[in-house]
């Protein structure tokens, strides 16, 4: 009995004996998946390990770059805010001045 291994179980985990990944029928032909002669299978699988070891580290990274991005929209967002507020109250006082001084003329 022969018995053939699954992802999760391979029959071997020496991938010298491992048979390299091939393109499924449903791919279509000249795909972007190319065909490694079983020399280069150690050297691809080692960087597809290495960069599936990464990937958490890289969309972690990503969802950082994303928050800072939001908690400075946020900040420019309150800044804007006050700005407008200063310049609403800004203008109020200076009406107000206007009217004081133009009583202070006609009086």
């Amino acid at each position: 009995m022969s018995a053939t291994g699954t992802i999760d179980r391979p029959l071997t985990h020496d991938p010298q004996k491992q048979a390299p990944m091939t393109s499924s029928t449903s791919e279509p032909a000249g795909s972007a998946t190319p065909v490694f002669s079983p020399a280069a299978a150690h050297t691809a699988r080692q960087n597809r390990t290495r960069e599936m070891q990464l990937a958490p580290e890289a969309l972690a990274r990503a969802h950082m770059h994303e928050r800072q991005r939001e908690a400075e929209a946020e900040r420019q967002a309150v800044r804007l805010v006050a700005a407008r507020r200063m310049q609403r109250r800004a203008e109020r006082v200076s009406l107000r001045a206007r009217r004081a001084l133009a009583m202070a003329v006609m009086h």
